[in-house]
């Protein structure tokens, strides 16, 4: 127990140390804090130079809720939480399989030290994007973790910083899920990563902006606003239960799955879901409805 709460603190103090890095320190390209700022100021003047819903302010509804929502979830969420979290579950899985004389690394298929870099980010980025997609499904498919996902889908005007409004159970689940699949195709560091990363925040900016674009027959690779924007539609077709359009950085699984969805130009459909009117309004409540929602349902319905 002593070695979990020396990793646990450890952890909580070399995730602040590297946070007022990335503060202070801006000669190194793969810096998650501006770099989350360049790319976010990037999308909205694209937003600003063309909007697809002209009447939109600029200042949308809950700009700045969904703005301290991007902050909160890309950096203090994994001070708070996920940094100790994932560090010590990953320890624990270690000591558990030691004791059959195992480790991760003997589930481990390949090294990506030992392909082509190119090769190994593509493995990397292929293989997390199904495993995500697959988690986004499973949001939609059971109602407690539905409950978590309404954060999300609370959006009533879309822009690009909706994209990181969601509950911090979330990447419980999707790091839950995605731990093992990457741990089974090997190492890689952190700049490696970094690449893809800019790379899957740039493409869910975009997907939440304000721009009416699809990218032409790159729209069957890469999912787009006027997809993403049906994923968000508040009334589902009639034949569907749980959600369409499912993709976070590729459509292609939407397609390959059936389980794509764009009818027609979902520029003024209406976002949200059923009950939405009565969802909470502010980042507390949000954060605290999945306790309280049954209690919520049981007094709306007396």
């Amino acid at each position: 127990m002593e070695k979990y709460l020396d990793l646990i603190k450890n952890s909580y103090s070399g995730y602040w140390n590297y946070l007022k890095y990335e503060l202070i320190d801006l000669n190194h390209w793969d810096n998650f804090f501006y770099g989350l700022i360049l790319i976010s100021v990037l999308v909205w003047i694209l937003e600003i130079a063309f909007p697809w819903r002209k009447e939109q302010a600029l200042f949308r509804k809950d700009f700045w809720l969904d703005t301290f929502y991007m902050f909160f979830n890309f950096f203090l969420l994994n001070l708070i939480v996920f940094i100790a979290l994932s560090n010590t579950v990953s320890e624990l899985f270690n000591d558990v399989l030691g004791v059959v004389g195992l480790s991760v690394s003997s589930f481990q298929l390949f090294d990506v030290d030992e392909l082509p870099k190119w090769f190994g980010l593509f493995i990397f980025f292929i293989v997390s994007d199904f495993v995500q997609w697959n988690t986004h499904r499973l949001l939609h498919r059971f109602e407690w973790l539905w409950n978590f996902h309404k954060v999300h889908h609370s959006v009533k005007e879309m822009g690009f910083a909706a994209h990181l409004r969601y509950h911090w159970m979330e990447p419980v689940v999707y790091k839950s899920i995605l731990y093992i699949p990457i741990a089974i195709i090997g190492g890689f560091d952190a700049q490696d990563v970094a690449i893809v990363y800019f790379f899957s925040i740039a493409i869910g900016h975009l997907n939440h902006a304000n721009l009416g674009w699809d990218y032409g027959v790159l729209k069957y690779i890469f999912n787009n606003p006027k997809m993403h924007i049906w994923h968000h539609v508040k009334e589902l077709p009639k034949d569907v239960r749980f959600g369409v359009n499912f993709g976070l950085t590729l459509s292609l699984w939407d397609y390959i799955f059936k389980t794509d969805y764009i009818p027609h130009d979902g520029r003024d459909i209406e976002l949200g879901f059923e009950g939405d009117e009565n969802f909470p309004k502010d980042f507390l409540k949000q954060e605290l409805y999945p306790a309280f929602s049954k209690k919520q349902d049981i007094k709306s319905s007396e």
